[in-house]
């Protein structure tokens, strides 16, 4: 395909994620199958303009003059993409291109923004601007401006089975460098525009359990959580077992995980994961046994990757960022609350329950904590440098609890907190 049908694809599929509120992802895969002639390569790029739409919608709107489909890609050729407006003059009129500029159009998209109102200058919704001030302040646009940019792939190096230096020499051939703050971490930067994505499961290093692919926020989360070997612990949200699998590298495959999860289908894939990792020490409890957690004595720590809004991805999802609503919100804020109250009795005395979101929203981090804490008054806070010496200055200044942000800490957005049962 020409670049000129590649803008009209993406032109095509954004109308569709919006006009039928569908998630990017499957937009993208239905556009690919009902259009075979496009290559790796074009479904490369055109995946790579929509999201790029997506993660800067608000800027490439005001860009354009318009929000609709046409605006928000041709608003992001202009401010992501930085083509001259000479050049996409050109890519319109071409054969299969998405047709030509308007005069209207032509003049708003040569004009430079200035004075943008901080929701659009750091593309998030307007309505989640006092609770974003109220954690980053003065330095919200720059914040919000680092979660609109691509993702790089990060892995976790499973210790079990190998160590960062023969991961980082199987993977040289992507670039791939160690992270900077998880000492167990290796980075592959964000593909390019015309560079493909790279499947790095698909690499024989990936099927021996040499590594997991986890962002370094996740990592950092699992060394703040500070597990021991010959504990015990509950990852009581394990989803598809990510952090369950993390515990047990650190725990040295010694002690007892225990990884469960309210959803059959999100924890189905764990078992694969814990065979391919060589990962004994875990212990799967079913979605329907909910009975067998409980544990005479209690867990020396329990794990609550809570269900939230998923803020702090909106990197590598930013469909998510424009379907947030304030119901959706309460939901979350609820389910967070519940999980807490879950956990609590199944944490021992002298044991741990650790909170972790991938949110940036302060009431589902510091908020959550300090509810939770007002009426469970066993349970007191320990600052997180108490937990892991080398981990970083959280975003929000706080030295209790820690907030992991892409402008900060070149992460996802992460917030972990640490509470001991006294």
């Amino acid at each position: 395909m020409r670049q000129a049908g590649r803008v009209a694809a993406a032109i095509e599929i954004i109308t569709e994620i919006f006009d039928r509120n569908r998630p990017a992802s499957e937009a993208l895969r239905d556009w690919g199958k009902a259009h075979r002639f496009a290559g790796s390569g074009d479904r490369h790029v055109i995946g790579t303009l929509v999201f790029d739409c997506l993660r800067n919608k608000n800027i490439a709107a005001a860009q354009a003059g318009s929000d609709a489909a046409r605006g928000l890609v041709l608003g992001t050729l202009v401010q992501v993409w930085k083509l001259p407006v000479t050049e996409i003059e050109t890519l319109c009129t071409e054969q299969f291109g998405p047709g030509a500029l308007s005069e209207t159009e032509r003049k708003s998209l040569s004009t430079p923004l200035d004075h943008l109102p901080d929701f659009i200058a750091g593309n998030f919704p307007q309505w989640l601007e006092p609770q974003l001030r109220a954690v980053f302040g003065k330095h919200l646009v720059v914040e919000m401006q680092a979660l609109s940019q691509r993702a790089p792939i990060d892995l976790r190096v499973n210790t079990l089975k190998a160590t960062r230096e023969t991961v980082l020499e199987s993977m040289s051939k992507f670039n791939a460098i160690v992270t900077a703050i998880s000492p167990l971490g290796i980075r592959i930067a964000a593909p390019g525009i015309e560079a493909r994505n790279i499947n790095v499961e698909a690499e024989p290093a990936h099927g021996l359990g040499q590594f997991e692919v986890q962002d370094e926020a996740s990592q950092i989360a699992a060394l703040v959580a500070a597990p021991k070997p010959g504990q015990s612990a509950l990852d009581l949200c394990a989803g598809a077992g990510g952090k369950s699998l993390a515990l047990a590298a650190l725990m040295e495959n010694q002690g007892r995980v225990f990884a469960h999860d309210r959803d059959k289908h999100r924890l189905r894939p764990i078992f694969e994961r814990i065979t391919r990792a060589g990962a004994t020490c875990i212990e799967v409890i079913a979605a329907d046994e909910q009975h067998k957690l409980a544990r005479g004595g209690g867990y020396d720590m329990v794990v609550v990757d809570a269900p939230c809004t998923g803020s702090g991805t909106w990197r590598r999802k930013p469909d998510a960022k424009w379907r947030l609503g304030e119901k959706q919100l309460q939901v979350r804020l609820h389910e967070q609350a519940a999980v807490l109250s879950q956990a609590a009795p199944l944490v021992k005395k002298g044991g741990k329950l650790v909170y972790f979101t991938c949110s940036i929203l302060p009431a589902e981090n510091r908020q959550q904590v300090d509810a939770f804490l007002a009426s469970n008054k066993g349970f007191k806070i320990v600052p997180y440098k108490e937990q892991w010496s080398e981990a970083p200055k959280s975003a929000d200044g706080s030295k209790e609890t820690l907030q992991l942000t892409p402008h900060q800490h070149n992460t996802d957005g992460f917030f972990a907190a640490v509470m001991v049962k006294s």
